[in-house]
């Protein structure tokens, strides 16, 4: 009878053992799963205008401070973002000053005082348009600034971009070539990145999604499965036809074109000093970025929140839009499957 205690007392041991070594096998194991996944984490702005108010500068030292702060693998601005003169030195040495790769997208007042070969050049672009590979991902950088009159391709240079609406905003079509023959040239998963909007702004951009659906189809398999943009100084994500879009919101300020009473907003030295911009404006009261992570699963982006400036969109007779896009001063969070 002894010894059959005993040997209950044994299996009922050497089953808690197993039981142990089980769940600590499975942690391994999912542990693995996870590093597995590899990650590629990049920290995103667009439309900083630095020189263009007052808290630009500084907007841009808290976005690469972030940058830093993550870890990022890269970070990158969806344009409207400086110029390449004397005054916009130091935002220059500010954004060189992180240790890792940094991406341009050129901004249609990226073009307000340079032709692109000049700012491609100044700003250590390898080209108006491009692509580079991070971990298990294919970026593709896009170039949306192109006049259109219904028979010439015209790119922004020197200001030339106040036209009415319907000619503003194509890719070329040399550039749509290009794209369709870098998507055709990888394996990976695609990111798109542009200054205008390819579900709402660009004006041939069905053609655009058209090209990325097309090599979604081609490949047999969800290729490209992202697409960031910013000028509409908003904040929404949505998803057409499978790919994710998401309008990353302007980091310094809304553009209301009324005025806002900035004078209760800023000193009158302000207000003449950055003039007109402030005046159609209203501005936040924290710099406005995302940090993205990518699993070859999905994409998790941490925004930030910040406040308008008094007086705020509601006291200067504004509503929750602005031509059918959200009012907003935030980055919302995501989180989505691919």
């Amino acid at each position: 009878m002894k010894l059959n205690n005993n040997y209950s007392q044994i299996l009922n041991m050497c089953r808690s053992i197993f039981k142990r070594v089980l769940i600590f096998v499975c942690a391994c194991m999912a542990t693995a799963t996870m590093a597995a996944e590899e990650k590629v984490v990049f920290a995103i702005a667009s439309d900083i205008h630095c020189p263009s108010i007052p808290e630009g500068g500084d907007n841009l030292t808290a976005f690469v401070k972030a940058a830093r702060k993550h870890k990022a693998d890269f970070m990158i601005e969806l344009g409207d973002f400086c110029g390449l003169d004397d005054k916009s030195k130091p935002f220059r040495d500010t954004w060189n000053s992180f240790p890792g790769d940094k991406y341009h997208v050129i901004g249609n007042h990226d073009m307000d005082a340079y032709n692109a070969d000049e700012y491609v050049k100044g700003m250590g672009m390898p080209g108006r348009y491009y692509s580079f590979d991070k971990g298990n991902f294919h970026f593709i950088v896009l170039d949306g600034n192109n006049l259109f009159d219904g028979q010439t391709y015209t790119h922004y240079q020197y200001g030339n971009f106040y036209r009415p609406y319907e000619q503003r905003a194509y890719l070329d079509p040399e550039q749509l070539e290009w794209l369709r023959a870098d998507l055709a040239a990888t394996d990976k998963k695609c990111v798109i990145f542009s200054h205008q909007s390819i579900d709402t702004y660009m004006n041939n951009g069905a053609h655009v999604r058209q090209i990325l659906e097309e090599a979604n189809r081609d490949a047999g398999f969800k290729k490209v499965v992202l697409a960031f943009s910013g000028h509409n100084h908003s904040n929404y994500t949505k998803v057409i036809n499978d790919i994710i879009y998401i309008q990353i919101n302007s980091a310094s300020y809304v553009w209301c074109d009324v005025p806002t009473n900035t004078e209760a907003r800023y000193p009158k030295e302000i207000n003449d000093r950055y003039g007109n911009i402030l005046k159609y404006s209203i501005t936040y009261d924290a710099p406005l970025y995302g940090i993205v992570t990518l699993t070859d699963s999905g994409v998790k982006m941490k925004g930030r929140k910040a406040r308008f400036k008094s007086p705020q969109p509601s006291e200067v007779g504004l509503g929750d839009t602005i031509d059918g896009l959200p009012l907003v001063s935030v980055i919302e969070d995501v989180d989505m499957k691919f």
